[in-house]
């Protein structure tokens, strides 16, 4: 299990990130997440700066692409040391097992592997809606499951998954795999476009061993207090 919840910094520029983590004491070193919206707006000196103030990232791009695509750009991200980073398991198992060739062949010497992950089915997607849009007539568990499988079979780290689903993963896949879950919510917040959210303490609980947070934390009127509150649910610890 990792400790300290990561914080999602979907914020629209290296300005805004700047702010709020001015709000956190030095000595606050932050697992965070780095997505789509301002990766593409900074580019990789966001990632860099990151680690240079000392803190940790899962850079959450959710390649998918072709496996020779997938495998040069994972060469390219490796450079950038990031802890975790991922691709949709739809992308399949050749895909996958691509990744994370193009990770080990990118990673320097002596450095460590970033973590690889699979995005099975997103949060904010339901189960008639997969079935309607995806034309999967497996149930939403059932698809969660066997992408899970498959992406072990690839030889990734784990998955992004909803902590709903983590204890069926856990069973079915090794001891070690990585259930990432995004959708956490503390008692009484908004669940916005998330479908299938849990406190944090209901996800270690049942299953996560890692848990991503965003508006929670980066909307609250103190983001401080917000983190630390659900850095102690999660690490079951009160204040």
């Amino acid at each position: 299990m990792i400790e300290r919840p990561i914080i999602a910094l979907d914020f629209p520029s290296k300005k805004e990130i700047e702010t709020f983590l001015a709000k956190f004491p030095e000595n606050e070193k932050l697992f965070v997440k780095v997505g789509m919206e301002i990766f593409y707006q900074e580019g990789p000196e966001i990632v860099r700066w990151l680690k240079e103030q000392g803190h940790d990232i899962f850079l959450d791009l959710k390649l998918h692409d072709i496996p020779n695509t997938v495998e040069r750009a994972m060469t390219r991200l490796a450079n950038l040391g990031v802890a975790i980073t991922n691709v949709h398991a739809a992308g399949g198992i050749e895909m996958m097992a691509a990744a994370k060739r193009g990770l080990t062949a990118g990673t320097k010497k002596g450095a460590q592997v970033p973590q690889l992950i699979a995005v099975t089915q997103l949060t904010s997607t339901g189960e008639e809606q997969m079935q309607k849009e995806q034309l999967i007539s497996a149930t939403l568990e059932e698809s969660v499951l066997n992408y899970a499988k498959c992406a072990e079979k690839a030889g990734l780290d784990g998955v992004v998954c909803s902590a709903l689903e983590a204890a069926k993963i856990h069973e079915a896949t090794s001891d070690d795999f990585m259930c990432l879950t995004p959708g956490i919510r503390p008692s009484g917040a908004a669940v916005g476009d998330q479908k299938r959210v849990v406190t944090p303490a209901i996800a270690k609980e049942i299953g996560s061993s890692v848990i991503v947070v965003g508006r929670p934390v980066t909307q609250a009127a103190d983001p401080v207090a917000a983190y630390l509150a659900i850095k102690n649910e999660w690490n079951g610890e009160s204040l």
